[in-house]
C-alpha cells in the first residue's frame, strides 16, 4: 500500500501544482479520483496478465473404454438394451411377490442372461455401420424364441415336433443374424 502511494504521489505531485486554480478540496477530490483510478487500472493490469499466464488446458486422449460409444450408440444396441430394460423391470415386479423358484422368474432370468450375451457381442463389434435397428430386432425376436424352446425343453423331450419346430425357429434367426454380422 506504501508503495502505491508513494508512486501515485511522485505521479500526480506535478498535477497538484495545476489545480491551484481549483478550490483546495476540488483539488483533493480532483487527486483523489485520480489515484483511485490508477489503482483500479493496475489491479486491471495485473489481473490481465495474470489471466494471459494459464497455461493451456490439455483434452485427455481417448481410452479404450470410450472407443465402445459408438456401438453403444447404435439402434441395435438401444433395442437390445430396451428389450433387456422391460423384462428386469417385469423380473422385479414379480419378485416382489414371487420366489426364485416360480417358472416366470426363472424364464426372465434366461431371457436377460441371453440379452446380456447380445450386448457384450454388440459391444466387441468394432464396425458400428453393421449395428442397425433391423439387427437389434433379429436378436430381441430369437432371445424371445430361444426362452421358448427353453420352456418347451423343461416340458418335452428334445424330439417332440413341437421342440423340434421350435428350435428351427431359433437357427433362422442366428442364420439371420450371421449374415449382417459374419
Amino acid at each position: 500500500m506504501f508503495l502505491i502511494s508513494f508512486v501515485s504521489f511522485a505521479l500526480f505531485a506535478p498535477l497538484r501544482e495545476s489545480f491551484y486554480c481549483f478550490s483546495a478540496k476540488t483539488a483533493k477530490h480532483i487527486v483523489s479520483i485520480m489515484k483511485i483510478i490508477f489503482i483500479l487500472s493496475t489491479v486491471l493490469f495485473a489481473s490481465l496478465f495474470a489471466s494471459a499466464q494459464v497455461k493451456p488446458v490439455v483434452k485427455p486422449t481417448p481410452t479404450p473404454a470410450t472407443t465402445a460409444q459408438p456401438a453403444k450408440s447404435s439402434p441395435a444396441y438401444a433395442e437390445v438394451l430396451f428389450k433387456k430394460t422391460e423384462l428386469s423391470a417385469e423380473l422385479e415386479n414379480l419378485l416382489m411377490e414371487y420366489t426364485e423358484d416360480y417358472p416366470a422368474v426363472k424364464e426372465l432370468r434366461f431371457e436377460l442372461g441371453l440379452l446380456q450375451k447380445d450386448l457384450e457381442k454388440l459391444l466387441a463389434i468394432s464396425d458400428a455401420s453393421k449395428l442397425s435397428l433391423a439387427l437389434g430386432k433379429l436378436m430381441v425376436r430369437r432371445t424371445e424364441l430361444a426362452a421358448d424352446v427353453w420352456n418347451l425343453q423343461r416340458q418335452y423331450a428334445d424330439e417332440h415336433p413341437d421342440v423340434k419346430r421350435a428350435k428351427r425357429k431359433v437357427e433362422v434367426f442366428e442364420q439371420a443374424i450371421k449374415e449382417i454380422l459374419p
